[in-house]
């Protein structure tokens, strides 16, 4: 497909389609723009995305002075999705500068009737179909424990202070501790898997899991290290229990707290504090300077971070008719998880 405007052109093509020009661009904007630091928007990701299964096709903008933005996602039915959705928490086109982007000549490029995002950076242009905004807290540890301490609320620091005192009762109760910052044991990374899916029944959440390509997308992550990008496995032992776990990404200097995992039978050590202040106080010599800990309202990332960004819900349609049926669904699924509601009514609702 391809759209035109005014001496832009918009095509989409295969992520294993790119040649090394346009990969080439892709790295030089992201190097030119601290805004696509995250290893959401490296390519080796949407590659990941790409050989674990699901089609990854790339948005790609040029004009007279070449690649002016990508946008890699999924063609989903008549939607295109960003890259990785529904795990990905940050994204968006990665673009020149803050140049804004014309959002509804992407979806013609990619022959959709229209585009969703639940994480999208605030980007130029993308701001008429904006619904929500929320914050994703991130922990600066540049500088290790001691410099964190120093920038991290009273909250913080108390939490990080209970966490040493937890750890040290847990290693007199159950044997040692050992902090392995980037292990590469798919097995441990199966227990991981194995322990978020069980916290998914435990609270009713649906089971990222349950798609067998996203645990194939795990373990693929954890055998890349390509151009400062890696799947990153991180965990915490007393004695021959395992504490807490963690499984993210990293680009460059950013750690994404992507999937954390703790033994619920051991959850009065303050296990995923444990871990967090291990990384924290290792952050110098992994050359850590940021740990991204993803949108949501948990506790632990109040109280832990050090700022936040915001990220975006929204919709970009082609026409006033998939717009208005968008946010007519969309209101029909808030009706739906109003507990007044009869049972069979909201059952109904939600199957649309």
């Amino acid at each position: 497909m391809e759209a035109r405007g005014t001496g832009r052109v918009a095509t989409i093509v295969a992520i294993d389609a790119l040649d090394d020009a346009d990969l080439e661009a892709w790295h030089r904007l992201r190097r030119a723009n601290a805004t696509f630091d995250s290893p959401y928007f490296h390519p080796e990701f949407a590659r990941a995305v790409h050989e674990s299964g699901p089609r990854v096709d790339v948005i790609i903008e040029r004009d007279e002075e070449g690649v002016r933005s990508l946008f890699a996602g999924h063609r989903v039915g008549s939607v295109f999705r960003p890259v990785g959705w529904p795990g990905a928490d940050f994204q968006g086109p990665i673009g020149r500068g803050d140049e804004p982007i014309d959002a509804r000549r992407l979806v013609r490029a990619a022959g959709m009737r229209a585009m969703a995002f639940d994480h999208l950076l605030e980007i130029p242009g993308f701001e008429p179909w904006i619904e929500s905004r929320r914050e994703s807290p991130y922990v600066s540890v540049e500088g290790g424990l001691e410099a964190y301490l120093g920038r991290a609320t009273k909250s913080g620091r108390d939490n990080m202070g209970q966490a040493r005192r937890k750890a040290n009762k847990a290693q007199a109760e159950h044997g040692e501790l050992r902090f392995d910052a980037e292990s590469t044991d798919a097995n441990l990374l199966d227990a991981v898997i194995a322990l978020k899916r069980a916290r998914y029944v435990a609270t009713g959440a649906r089971d990222y899991f349950a798609a067998p390509e996203r645990i194939a997308l795990l373990h693929r992550l954890l055998r890349t290290k390509v151009d400062g990008f890696a799947g990153v496995l991180s965990a915490v032992h007393v004695g021959p229990r395992l504490l807490a776990a963690h499984f993210g990404m990293r680009s460059g200097g950013v750690l994404h707290w992507w999937f954390p995992v703790y033994d619920p039978e051991l959850a009065s050590f303050s296990p995923g504090w444990v871990l967090l202040r291990e990384l924290t106080a290792a952050a110098p010599e992994l050359g850590l300077t940021r740990i991204d800990l993803g949108r949501g309202d948990d506790e632990y990332k109040r109280r832990a971070k050090t700022g936040q960004t915001i990220v975006c819900q929204g919709y970009v349609a082609e026409s006033r008719v998939a717009l208005a049926t968008h946010r007519v669904e969309t209101a029909l699924h808030a009706l739906a998880s109003r507990s007044s509601l009869p049972r069979r009514i909201r059952r109904i609702v939600r199957k649309r």
